[in-house]
């Protein structure tokens, strides 16, 4: 017999996903943000997290909680939108699961299950953050991060990090590939696959790191091709958007969402890591790379494209924002899926043309306090200029 108290949680469970989300008051004439997120822990839906029974549970207690939902990859399928969201249960241990919208920015209700990913690695702990690649060659590919115990490390707290790699062509059937190697990396986190194929090729963008938590001699976004997706093996790691010093990249930096093939360049926004007296400050930013070799940087504008904005900056782990999805529409539109503070995921909403104006009417970081006084100076300037002609 189905417990009383159900009803009462499932009508506030669909009065949720039936809300209407709205543009908010934020203005930069970039992108439009929402105010309310599009995923939470309240849409895990109940069945996930109650013994509907209400003989083995007649106190309508949550037997497997669900602690987030964050970090989506994105993709557009049969005219919806989907979202592979983290969900991490209140076990801490994350899985992957498919929320579906018509309208992209709410609506969102998941799928009646999970994802379940064929357990081909037994010494794998955890799985999250899954970018997803519709690829030219017909399949959708899910590039995640695949962490286990690091066996040499007595520490509790060490960890191994790899790419896992899966392919499908409807997120319901899922194929495990190899895990990506990179001869020149020891751990790999924040990779994400280029939508073609590249002299031939597979492409990755890749974050070489020599430990699970510091990057050690990795300077940044990599890039590199592989042979064979199945068994993907990159020889060689080249170093696109580096960290630099005193910028939002100091601590580390990776890919965010799919690269979005624009007129102009393919469109990348990623995020960058400092260090502050609170902690790691997460953002994103945003950089160009050519059409025919997207290896090669040709636009890089300065400073956060996005950062954590009120009640985003609070969270289970603050002042946080990150990205692994965005979807592209053929009339132009792009929305941009991104969790704030590993508890929630948010979506802001712009176009291609707005993105590639940004990327190229920006200035750059001209790294140097008294360089970028005289880059503002000379803004304001124009502008004086332009008003006293009015």
């Amino acid at each position: 017999m189905i417990h009383s108290r159900y009803y009462e949680e499932l009508e506030k469970y669909e009065a949720l996903v039936a809300k209407k989300n709205e543009r908010s008051g934020f203005y930069n004439g970039i992108y439009d943000r929402y105010r309310d997120p599009v995923l939470t822990r309240e849409h895990a839906p109940l069945h996930w997290r109650y013994d509907l029974d209400g003989e083995r549970n007649p106190y309508f207690m949550e037997r497997l909680g669900v602690n987030a939902v964050m970090n989506s990859g994105a993709i557009e399928l049969d005219g919806k939108i989907c979202l592979v969201a983290r969900v991490e249960g209140n076990d801490r241990k994350s899985f992957f699961a498919v929320a579906e919208s018509s309208s992209g920015v709410d609506g969102f209700r998941f799928w009646d299950y999970p994802v379940a990913l064929p357990d081909t690695c037994p010494e794998e702990t955890n799985v999250y953050d899954m970018r997803l690649t519709k690829h030219e060659d017909g399949y959708i590919y899910g590039v995640f991060c695949s962490e286990s115990k690091d066996k040499e490390d007595p520490d509790l707290s060490a960890a191994v990090a790899q790419a896992g790699i899966v392919r499908t062509k409807d997120l319901k059937e899922w194929e495990r590939l190899d895990n990506l190697k990179t001869l020149q990396s020891p751990q790999q986190r924040n990779v994400a696959l280029h939508p073609e194929f590249v002299d031939g090729k597979y492409a990755f963008y890749t974050r070489p790191m020599d430990g699970f938590l510091e990057t050690g001699s990795g300077g940044g976004i990599g890039f590199g091709l592989c042979d064979d997706i199945a068994h993907a093996v990159i020889g060689e790691e080249k170093i696109i958007s580096p960290r630099v010093y005193h910028t939002l990249t100091e601590s580390k930096n990776g890919a965010g969402a799919v690269p979005i093939k624009g007129k102009k360049c393919w469109i990348h926004i990623a995020h960058g890591v400092r260090s502050t007296a609170a902690g790691l400050r997460y953002v994103l930013y945003a950089f160009g790379t050519d059409l025919k070799d997207p290896s090669k940087v040709v636009a890089k504008p300065s400073g956060v494209f996005l950062a954590p904005l009120g009640d985003e900056r609070v969270g289970d782990v603050s002042n946080v924002v990150f990205t692994n999805g965005a979807v592209a529409r053929e009339n132009g539109e792009v929305y941009i899926y991104y969790a704030s503070c590993d508890t929630r995921v948010h979506v802001a909403s712009t176009t291609v043309d707005k993105l590639e104006d940004y990327l190229f009417q920006t200035p750059e970081d001209a790294l140097r306090s008294a360089d970028c006084v005289r880059q503002r100076m000379e803004l304001i300037q124009r502008n004086r200029e332009a008003l006293c002609g009015l």
